[in-house]
Protein backbone atom coordinates (compact mmCIF):
# COMPACT_ATOMS: atom_id res chain seq x y z
CA UNK A 1 0.00 0.00 0.00
CA UNK A 2 1.14 3.53 -0.32
CA UNK A 3 2.80 5.06 2.64
CA UNK A 4 1.05 8.92 1.66
CA UNK A 5 0.35 11.73 3.85
CA UNK A 6 -3.36 12.04 5.24
CA UNK A 7 -4.55 14.96 7.99
CA UNK A 8 -7.03 13.97 10.37
CA UNK A 9 -8.87 17.47 12.68
CA UNK A 10 -9.87 16.16 16.07
CA UNK A 11 -9.00 13.21 18.53
CA UNK A 12 -12.44 12.37 19.38
CA UNK A 13 -14.56 9.35 18.20
CA UNK A 14 -14.78 10.05 15.09
CA UNK A 15 -11.29 11.32 14.58
CA UNK A 16 -9.32 8.28 15.98
CA UNK A 17 -11.58 5.68 14.38
CA UNK A 18 -10.88 7.69 11.13
CA UNK A 19 -6.80 8.04 11.83
CA UNK A 20 -6.42 4.21 13.32
CA UNK A 21 -8.38 2.94 9.61
CA UNK A 22 -6.06 4.85 7.65
CA UNK A 23 -2.95 3.72 9.29
CA UNK A 24 -4.15 0.38 9.14
CA UNK A 25 -4.39 0.74 5.50
CA UNK A 26 -0.83 1.86 4.85
CA UNK A 27 -1.10 6.12 5.15
CA UNK A 28 0.91 8.23 7.75
CA UNK A 29 -1.42 10.56 9.36
CA UNK A 30 -1.43 13.59 11.08
CA UNK A 31 -4.10 14.23 13.53
CA UNK A 32 -4.33 17.66 14.49
CA UNK A 33 -6.35 18.12 17.99
CA UNK A 34 -7.28 22.05 19.32
CA UNK A 35 -7.42 20.44 22.85
CA UNK A 36 -4.94 19.62 25.56
CA UNK A 37 -5.83 16.33 25.34
CA UNK A 38 -6.88 13.32 23.02
CA UNK A 39 -10.48 11.62 23.12
CA UNK A 40 -12.87 15.15 22.61
CA UNK A 41 -15.69 15.03 24.56
CA UNK A 42 -15.10 11.14 25.66
CA UNK A 43 -12.18 12.12 27.52
CA UNK A 44 -12.13 10.57 31.02
CA UNK A 45 -9.40 10.39 33.80
CA UNK A 46 -8.96 9.62 37.74
CA UNK A 47 -9.32 12.29 40.05
CA UNK A 48 -7.03 12.74 43.49
CA UNK A 49 -9.67 10.18 44.75
CA UNK A 50 -9.20 7.49 42.58
CA UNK A 51 -12.06 7.82 40.98
CA UNK A 52 -13.17 7.96 37.21
CA UNK A 53 -14.44 11.60 36.29
CA UNK A 54 -16.16 12.29 32.43
CA UNK A 55 -15.52 16.21 32.75
CA UNK A 56 -17.70 16.93 29.41
CA UNK A 57 -20.78 14.74 30.59
CA UNK A 58 -21.41 10.50 30.62
CA UNK A 59 -20.87 8.55 27.74
CA UNK A 60 -21.58 5.18 27.76
CA UNK A 61 -21.27 3.04 24.91
CA UNK A 62 -23.90 0.76 23.49
CA UNK A 63 -24.35 -1.08 20.16
CA UNK A 64 -26.22 -3.50 18.12
CA UNK A 65 -23.76 -3.29 15.36
CA UNK A 66 -21.01 -6.73 16.22
CA UNK A 67 -18.82 -4.95 13.17
CA UNK A 68 -18.44 -1.78 15.70
CA UNK A 69 -18.46 -3.38 18.88
CA UNK A 70 -15.83 -5.93 17.42
CA UNK A 71 -13.44 -3.09 16.11
CA UNK A 72 -13.64 -1.07 19.50
CA UNK A 73 -12.56 -4.22 21.17
CA UNK A 74 -9.29 -4.54 19.83
CA UNK A 75 -8.25 -1.42 21.83
CA UNK A 76 -9.99 -2.31 25.08
CA UNK A 77 -11.53 -4.71 27.62
CA UNK A 78 -15.38 -4.22 28.37
CA UNK A 79 -16.82 -3.67 31.68
CA UNK A 80 -20.12 -4.84 31.63
CA UNK A 81 -22.43 -1.83 32.62
CA UNK A 82 -26.40 -1.61 32.29
CA UNK A 83 -27.40 2.00 32.30
CA UNK A 84 -30.57 3.09 33.82
CA UNK A 85 -31.64 6.73 34.40
CA UNK A 86 -34.29 8.17 36.88
CA UNK A 87 -36.43 11.73 36.91
CA UNK A 88 -36.54 13.42 39.53
CA UNK A 89 -39.98 15.19 39.79
CA UNK A 90 -41.77 17.95 41.86
CA UNK A 91 -42.42 16.15 44.85
CA UNK A 92 -38.93 14.07 45.33
CA UNK A 93 -40.29 11.04 43.41
CA UNK A 94 -37.78 9.31 41.35
CA UNK A 95 -39.31 7.95 38.25
CA UNK A 96 -37.77 5.22 35.77
CA UNK A 97 -37.18 6.80 32.52
CA UNK A 98 -37.63 5.99 29.67
CA UNK A 99 -41.19 5.95 30.38
CA UNK A 100 -42.37 1.96 31.13
CA UNK A 101 -45.34 -0.19 33.00
CA UNK A 102 -43.09 0.61 36.52
CA UNK A 103 -43.14 4.33 35.98
CA UNK A 104 -46.82 4.80 35.42
CA UNK A 105 -47.74 2.64 38.52
CA UNK A 106 -45.48 4.66 40.75
CA UNK A 107 -46.85 7.80 39.05
CA UNK A 108 -50.54 6.89 39.18
CA UNK A 109 -50.41 4.73 42.70
CA UNK A 110 -51.40 1.55 40.84
CA UNK A 111 -50.18 -1.60 38.48
CA UNK A 112 -50.48 -1.40 34.35
CA UNK A 113 -50.23 -4.50 32.61
CA UNK A 114 -49.03 -3.46 28.91
CA UNK A 115 -52.17 -2.98 27.14
CA UNK A 116 -53.68 -1.33 29.92
CA UNK A 117 -50.93 1.20 29.51
CA UNK A 118 -51.51 1.45 26.10
CA UNK A 119 -55.20 2.38 26.80
CA UNK A 120 -53.98 5.33 29.15
CA UNK A 121 -51.70 6.35 26.40
CA UNK A 122 -54.74 6.48 24.23
CA UNK A 123 -56.96 8.44 26.64
CA UNK A 124 -53.66 11.07 27.48
CA UNK A 125 -53.46 11.91 23.50
CA UNK A 126 -56.90 11.91 23.14
CA UNK A 127 -57.57 14.63 25.82
CA UNK A 128 -54.63 16.72 24.65
CA UNK A 129 -54.25 19.14 21.39
CA UNK A 130 -51.40 18.73 18.81
CA UNK A 131 -50.92 18.48 15.15
CA UNK A 132 -50.71 15.77 12.72
CA UNK A 133 -48.01 14.97 11.35
CA UNK A 134 -46.08 16.62 14.01
CA UNK A 135 -45.23 20.02 12.82
CA UNK A 136 -42.47 19.97 15.97
CA UNK A 137 -41.08 19.02 19.28
CA UNK A 138 -43.89 19.27 21.28
CA UNK A 139 -46.18 17.55 18.71
CA UNK A 140 -44.31 14.61 18.71
CA UNK A 141 -44.05 14.26 22.23
CA UNK A 142 -47.81 14.73 22.53
CA UNK A 143 -48.87 12.60 19.85
CA UNK A 144 -47.45 9.86 21.85
CA UNK A 145 -47.52 10.43 25.27
CA UNK A 146 -50.16 13.01 25.84
CA UNK A 147 -50.12 16.32 27.42
CA UNK A 148 -49.87 15.35 30.88
CA UNK A 149 -46.68 13.22 30.22
CA UNK A 150 -44.93 15.44 28.55
CA UNK A 151 -45.28 18.72 30.96
CA UNK A 152 -43.95 15.98 33.83
CA UNK A 153 -41.15 14.76 31.31
CA UNK A 154 -40.39 16.68 28.89
CA UNK A 155 -41.60 20.53 28.39
CA UNK A 156 -38.65 22.33 30.74
CA UNK A 157 -36.16 19.73 30.43
CA UNK A 158 -36.60 20.57 26.71
CA UNK A 159 -36.44 24.19 27.39
CA UNK A 160 -33.27 23.85 29.58
CA UNK A 161 -31.56 21.61 27.23
CA UNK A 162 -32.49 23.52 24.24
CA UNK A 163 -32.89 27.20 25.25
CA UNK A 164 -36.33 28.03 23.63
CA UNK A 165 -40.09 26.58 23.49
CA UNK A 166 -40.14 22.82 22.51
CA UNK A 167 -42.57 24.24 19.61
CA UNK A 168 -39.55 25.59 17.81
CA UNK A 169 -37.78 22.28 17.71
CA UNK A 170 -37.76 19.75 14.44
CA UNK A 171 -40.09 16.93 15.72
CA UNK A 172 -36.78 15.00 14.68
CA UNK A 173 -35.40 15.55 18.07
CA UNK A 174 -38.36 13.86 19.35
CA UNK A 175 -38.24 10.77 17.35
CA UNK A 176 -35.15 9.35 19.48
CA UNK A 177 -37.55 9.08 22.46
CA UNK A 178 -38.73 5.69 23.35
CA UNK A 179 -41.58 4.24 25.36
CA UNK A 180 -41.54 0.56 26.87
CA UNK A 181 -44.62 -1.50 27.44
CA UNK A 182 -42.92 -3.62 29.52
CA UNK A 183 -41.08 -3.28 32.85
CA UNK A 184 -37.69 -2.94 31.12
CA UNK A 185 -35.61 -0.15 33.09
CA UNK A 186 -32.74 -0.53 30.76
CA UNK A 187 -32.12 3.19 29.04
CA UNK A 188 -30.56 1.01 26.24
CA UNK A 189 -31.98 -1.95 25.01
CA UNK A 190 -28.72 -2.80 22.15
CA UNK A 191 -27.18 -6.31 22.64
CA UNK A 192 -24.04 -4.85 23.07
CA UNK A 193 -23.11 -2.43 26.13
CA UNK A 194 -20.58 -1.73 28.46
CA UNK A 195 -17.55 1.06 29.65
CA UNK A 196 -14.23 0.65 28.87
CA UNK A 197 -12.74 -0.94 31.62
CA UNK A 198 -9.77 1.54 32.16
CA UNK A 199 -11.99 4.40 30.00
CA UNK A 200 -12.55 5.68 26.83
CA UNK A 201 -9.22 8.16 27.42
CA UNK A 202 -6.89 4.91 27.76
CA UNK A 203 -8.93 3.29 24.87
CA UNK A 204 -8.60 5.89 22.37
CA UNK A 205 -4.56 5.96 22.92
CA UNK A 206 -4.10 3.18 21.91
CA UNK A 207 -6.42 3.94 18.79
CA UNK A 208 -4.03 6.47 18.12
CA UNK A 209 -0.86 4.54 19.35
CA UNK A 210 0.73 3.17 16.04
CA UNK A 211 3.68 4.16 14.16
CA UNK A 212 2.24 5.75 11.05
CA UNK A 213 0.25 7.94 13.05
CA UNK A 214 1.25 11.35 14.51
CA UNK A 215 -0.84 13.44 17.08
CA UNK A 216 -0.55 17.37 17.47
CA UNK A 217 -2.33 18.52 20.88
CA UNK A 218 -3.27 22.12 21.08
CA UNK A 219 -3.17 22.66 17.45
CA UNK A 220 -5.84 24.80 16.11
CA UNK A 221 -6.47 22.94 11.65
CA UNK A 222 -7.20 26.70 10.56
CA UNK A 223 -4.13 28.19 11.60
CA UNK A 224 -2.24 25.37 11.15
CA UNK A 225 -3.78 23.78 7.76
CA UNK A 226 -1.36 26.44 5.67
CA UNK A 227 2.02 25.79 7.22
CA UNK A 228 2.19 21.90 5.20
CA UNK A 229 2.22 20.53 2.03
CA UNK A 230 -1.72 19.48 0.44
CA UNK A 231 -2.68 16.27 1.95
CA UNK A 232 -3.76 12.89 0.32
CA UNK A 233 -7.01 13.15 2.54
CA UNK A 234 -7.98 15.42 4.69
CA UNK A 235 -11.02 14.00 7.48
CA UNK A 236 -12.82 16.99 9.12
CA UNK A 237 -14.50 16.73 12.00
CA UNK A 238 -15.41 19.81 13.62
CA UNK A 239 -17.69 22.53 13.26
CA UNK A 240 -19.41 21.95 9.48
CA UNK A 241 -19.87 25.96 9.07
CA UNK A 242 -16.46 27.16 10.46
CA UNK A 243 -14.46 24.95 8.01
CA UNK A 244 -16.58 26.65 5.09
CA UNK A 245 -16.30 30.02 6.95
CA UNK A 246 -19.68 30.68 7.81
CA UNK A 247 -20.80 30.76 3.98
CA UNK A 248 -24.21 30.33 4.47
CA UNK A 249 -24.66 31.55 8.25
CA UNK A 250 -23.67 30.11 11.58
CA UNK A 251 -25.07 26.86 12.55
CA UNK A 252 -26.19 26.58 16.10
CA UNK A 253 -24.90 24.36 18.55
CA UNK A 254 -25.72 23.99 22.01
CA UNK A 255 -22.99 23.84 24.80
CA UNK A 256 -22.55 22.80 28.79
CA UNK A 257 -21.23 24.14 31.45
CA UNK A 258 -20.07 20.96 34.06
CA UNK A 259 -20.28 21.95 37.36
CA UNK A 260 -17.62 18.73 39.25
CA UNK A 261 -18.51 18.25 43.02
CA UNK A 262 -17.01 15.98 45.50
CA UNK A 263 -18.55 14.91 48.61
CA UNK A 264 -17.91 12.79 51.71
CA UNK A 265 -20.49 10.60 51.15
CA UNK A 266 -20.43 6.77 49.39
CA UNK A 267 -23.76 7.37 46.85
CA UNK A 268 -25.80 10.34 46.40
CA UNK A 269 -28.39 8.61 44.07
CA UNK A 270 -29.42 5.09 43.32
CA UNK A 271 -28.31 4.91 39.97
CA UNK A 272 -25.15 7.27 37.70
CA UNK A 273 -27.77 9.87 35.95
CA UNK A 274 -30.59 11.29 37.45
CA UNK A 275 -32.58 13.97 35.26
CA UNK A 276 -33.93 16.89 36.02
CA UNK A 277 -37.13 18.00 33.77
CA UNK A 278 -38.39 20.57 36.25
CA UNK A 279 -37.11 24.40 36.88
CA UNK A 280 -33.80 23.75 38.39
CA UNK A 281 -31.34 24.69 36.22
CA UNK A 282 -29.06 22.02 35.80
CA UNK A 283 -30.96 19.20 33.35
CA UNK A 284 -29.22 16.03 34.96
CA UNK A 285 -26.56 14.70 38.18
CA UNK A 286 -24.12 12.02 37.06
CA UNK A 287 -22.44 9.98 39.56
CA UNK A 288 -19.40 8.18 37.61
CA UNK A 289 -18.67 6.04 40.29
CA UNK A 290 -21.94 3.79 39.37
CA UNK A 291 -20.01 3.34 36.21
CA UNK A 292 -17.53 1.07 37.39
CA UNK A 293 -18.42 0.04 40.54
CA UNK A 294 -15.96 1.92 42.53
CA UNK A 295 -15.89 1.43 46.16
CA UNK A 296 -14.77 4.72 47.75
CA UNK A 297 -16.02 6.75 50.93
CA UNK A 298 -16.26 9.43 48.47
CA UNK A 299 -18.00 9.98 45.55
CA UNK A 300 -18.02 12.95 42.72
CA UNK A 301 -20.83 14.64 40.82
CA UNK A 302 -21.31 16.37 37.31
CA UNK A 303 -24.13 19.20 37.11
CA UNK A 304 -25.14 19.55 33.48
CA UNK A 305 -26.00 23.67 33.21
CA UNK A 306 -26.84 23.57 29.51
CA UNK A 307 -25.57 27.11 27.90
CA UNK A 308 -25.93 28.70 24.08
CA UNK A 309 -22.07 29.70 23.72
CA UNK A 310 -19.42 27.57 24.01
CA UNK A 311 -18.07 24.51 23.59
CA UNK A 312 -20.05 22.38 21.28
CA UNK A 313 -21.59 19.59 22.77
CA UNK A 314 -25.14 19.37 20.69
CA UNK A 315 -26.61 20.18 16.58
CA UNK A 316 -29.94 21.54 17.11
CA UNK A 317 -32.98 20.88 14.90
CA UNK A 318 -34.79 24.14 13.85
CA UNK A 319 -36.17 24.75 10.95
CA UNK A 320 -33.40 27.04 10.47
CA UNK A 321 -30.10 25.55 11.20
CA UNK A 322 -31.48 22.49 8.63
CA UNK A 323 -31.97 24.96 5.95
CA UNK A 324 -28.60 25.79 6.26
CA UNK A 325 -27.33 22.33 7.11
CA UNK A 326 -28.54 21.52 3.84
CA UNK A 327 -26.82 24.22 1.80
CA UNK A 328 -23.88 23.21 3.29
CA UNK A 329 -24.07 19.72 2.95
CA UNK A 330 -23.90 20.03 -0.90
CA UNK A 331 -20.79 21.92 -0.43
CA UNK A 332 -19.58 18.55 1.43
CA UNK A 333 -20.59 16.03 -1.04
CA UNK A 334 -18.85 18.35 -3.80
CA UNK A 335 -15.33 17.68 -1.74
CA UNK A 336 -16.39 14.31 -0.91
CA UNK A 337 -16.87 13.42 -4.25
CA UNK A 338 -13.39 14.93 -5.21
CA UNK A 339 -11.93 12.78 -2.64
CA UNK A 340 -9.41 14.76 -1.16
CA UNK A 341 -12.37 15.62 1.77
CA UNK A 342 -14.56 13.47 4.06
CA UNK A 343 -16.57 15.09 7.02
CA UNK A 344 -17.46 12.94 10.24
CA UNK A 345 -19.06 12.97 13.22
CA UNK A 346 -21.96 14.82 15.10
CA UNK A 347 -20.20 18.82 14.08
CA UNK A 348 -18.90 18.13 10.46
CA UNK A 349 -22.55 16.25 9.16
CA UNK A 350 -24.79 18.34 11.72
CA UNK A 351 -26.37 15.39 12.93
CA UNK A 352 -27.07 13.52 16.12
CA UNK A 353 -25.05 10.54 16.84
CA UNK A 354 -24.85 7.97 19.42
CA UNK A 355 -20.75 6.51 19.30
CA UNK A 356 -21.22 3.57 17.73
CA UNK A 357 -23.18 5.59 14.92
CA UNK A 358 -20.48 8.20 14.35
CA UNK A 359 -18.15 5.28 14.41
CA UNK A 360 -20.27 3.57 12.15
CA UNK A 361 -19.94 6.06 9.76
CA UNK A 362 -16.86 6.50 9.65
CA UNK A 363 -15.88 3.10 8.72
CA UNK A 364 -17.79 4.02 5.90
CA UNK A 365 -17.05 6.79 4.56
CA UNK A 366 -13.00 5.68 5.23
CA UNK A 367 -13.71 2.28 3.28
CA UNK A 368 -15.72 3.20 0.43
CA UNK A 369 -12.67 5.97 -0.10
CA UNK A 370 -10.03 3.40 0.38
CA UNK A 371 -11.78 0.86 -1.93
CA UNK A 372 -11.51 4.01 -4.63
CA UNK A 373 -8.18 4.13 -4.23
CA UNK A 374 -7.65 0.77 -4.97
CA UNK A 375 -9.35 0.22 -8.38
Amino acid sequence: MPHEFCVVVGSGISGSTAARLLAEAGYSVVLYESRKHIAGNCYDYLNHEGLFVQPYGPHIFHTNDINVWNFLGHFTEWKSYVHKVLAFIEDGTLLPFPINLDTLSILMNRDFSSAEMATFLDSEISKSEYTLPPKNFRDQVVSQVGQRLYSIFFEHYTEKQWGRDPEQLSSEVAKRIPLRFNHDNRYFTDQYQGIPRKGFSEMIQRMLDHPRIKVYLEHDYFFVNKSFNRPLLTVFTGELDRFFQYRFGKLEYRSLKMKIVTLDKERHQPVAVVNYPGKEPWTRITEFKHFYGQKNLKTTLCYEFPLAEGHPYYVVYSEENLAKRSQYIEQVNILERAGAHLFCGRLAEYRYYNMDQAIASVMSKVGEWLNKRRV
